[in-house]
């Protein structure tokens, strides 16, 4: 399987925008869950914090 991925990136013209463009779907992703975690409100922190001791 792995040589079949070799062969056909070894083919492919501007082959380097794939890791760029991962990277930065990854990076993206990471800022958004971290801006989302400030913004939560310190209540609703709390209810999902208590939540496994209410049931």
């Amino acid at each position: 399987m792995y040589s079949f991925i070799k062969k056909y990136t070894e083919t492919m013209q501007d082959k380097n925008i794939y890791p760029i463009f991962s990277l930065l779907v990854f990076v993206l992703f990471f800022l958004g869950v971290l801006w989302y975690v400030k913004t939560l409100d310190k209540n609703q922190v709390e209810e999902i914090k208590n939540l496994p001791l209410e049931q």
